[in-house]
């Protein structure tokens, strides 16, 4: 039991929950049902560090009709660490609140989605020692070529800076068992270098409830490259009886 709580409460711009991707679409877990987003292995070059991330992890939990709670976190291990610094930390630590406020296309209903997200920014374990804040407004469309998601955040990090976050994820039709995703976004943050990202994959569902996904990921920030490959799935299951 411990083991699993580390996994729970164990990404670093703002990390939103749908996988493989750094935004977030507007719907939440159905009342009653948990839908837990692991990443068990994912390979990472910032520049000339390498690092793996075993796993990643976002816990949604439904707990009333248009609202969840998300836990999330990751399990860092540096493949080359400095002298004097730990090869391995948990890091983007965080719990939020994901809230629909307008009811649409993700639940079954006509026009665009519209949800909210508020977010505490949690210390991690050998980084990350402070706790920031993030609020973020989730716009969703779908119709039979495709689906959009458009977020926008604002947040204060863990470092007491002012963030801003810009992102949008497409992905292909959604009758299809395989579809393609992409997404771009732009991260700011006072005191830091400018973030430029783009991601590239594919989800494929196996069954309602269970999906697996991949993506390549190229980021700029600053000077700074970054790569990274993730693998992982989607798994949503009855936590309580009654639901």
């Amino acid at each position: 039991m411990r083991l699993v709580a580390i996994l729970l409460i164990a990404y670093s711009s703002l990390a939103l929950a749908y996988r493989p991707f750094d935004s977030t679409d507007a719907d939440v877990a159905h009342a009653g049902e948990a839908e837990i987003e692991l990443g068990p292995v994912q390979w990472v070059r910032r520049g000339s560090e390498r690092f793996l991330q075993a796993p990643a992890v976002i816990a949604n939990f439904g707990f009333s009709k248009d609202r969840e709670l998300v836990i999330e976190g990751r399990h860092e291990i540096a493949r080359d660490p400095e002298p004097g610094e730990s090869r391995s930390s948990l890091v983007d630590n965080a719990v939020s609140i994901k809230q629909v406020l307008r009811r649409g296309v993700l639940q079954d209903e006509t026009g665009p989605s519209v949800a909210t997200e508020y977010g505490l920014l949690l210390p991690g374990v050998n980084t990350q020692h402070g706790t920031g804040l993030s609020l973020a407004g989730i716009v969703s469309q779908r119709s039979e070529l495709g689906t959009i998601h458009l977020n926008a955040v604002l947040a204060r990090t863990r470092e007491h800076e002012s963030e801003v976050f810009f992102g949008t994820i497409l992905e292909g039709p959604y009758a299809w068992r395989v579809r393609p995703v992409a997404e771009v976004f732009t991260d700011y943050t006072t005191g830091s270098s400018h973030t430029n990202s783009g991601l590239i994959g594919a989800i494929w569902r196996l069954r309602d409830g269970l999906s697996l996904d991949a993506g390549l990921r190229y980021a700029q920030q600053g000077s700074e490259t970054i790569h990274e490959l993730r693998l992982g799935f989607t798994w949503a299951f009855s936590y309580r009886k009654d639901s």
